[in-house]
């Protein structure tokens, strides 16, 4: 006996393909979520992650920021307690210089030079006096300028005749001014080329005579 099929065959494998072919879309719709999602999660862990080491390399942040804010303030306090100190040094030496300027003013003076008149304002030393000759003046700067231990840079204000000296001598007087810087030990000790001590004060010297 043969048996026919009459039922819509072809209708029926259509539809089974069909629902196979949404089940897959289905199914690969949940597997793209669930991808999607798990990576999602992935992504948001990192940013959570980097999260906390930003807010932590913050806090580390702020705290140097107040040390070094504690470390400017210690430098600006050393460098007052230096300036200060400093301060009080050079008055101390400072105490001393004018016998120092003095001697070395002795030293360094020829013969047939006489002082007038000394004046020291901060650095700067102002000579006025009497010279028996141009060339006493132009000694006197040449000692200053090459052999003084406390006196530098002499520089001649203004020379000129002045009236004849007394007695036996009657020879032509120059009136002078001298403008010179004055040395001292700190300003020594600071130079680049300062290896040694400060200089000791020279004995005084007795007065010349012309």
């Amino acid at each position: 006996m043969i048996l026919i099929n009459l039922l819509p065959h072809r209708e029926e494998k259509r539809r089974r393909r069909k629902a196979a072919f949404y089940a897959g879309l289905g199914v690969a719709a949940l597997a793209g979520l669930a991808i999607a999602a798990g990576w999602y999660a992935i992504v948001q862990q990192m940013i959570s992650a980097q999260q906390q080491r930003n807010q932590f390399l913050g806090a580390e942040i702020k705290k140097l920021e107040a040390q070094i804010t504690d470390i400017a303030t210690l430098r600006a306090e050393i460098e007052s307690l230096k300036s200060r100190q400093k301060a009080v040094e050079d008055l101390q030496i400072d105490r001393n210089l004018p016998v120092h300027l003095l001697n070395e003013l002795v030293r360094q003076a020829p013969e047939g030079v006489y002082f007038n008149t000394l004046k020291q304002e901060n650095q700067t030393l102002t000579l006025n006096g009497i010279a028996q000759t141009q060339e006493r003046v132009s000694e006197l700067l040449r000692n200053t300028a090459n052999s003084s231990e406390w006196l530098v840079r002499p520089e001649l204000i203004e020379t000129k005749a002045a009236g004849s000296g007394a007695g036996r001598d009657q020879k032509r007087l120059y009136e002078f001014g001298v403008r010179l810087s004055v040395k001292r030990p700190q300003d020594q000790a600071s130079a680049p080329a300062a290896g040694a001590p400060a200089p000791k004060a020279a004995p005084a010297a007795p007065a010349k005579k012309a």
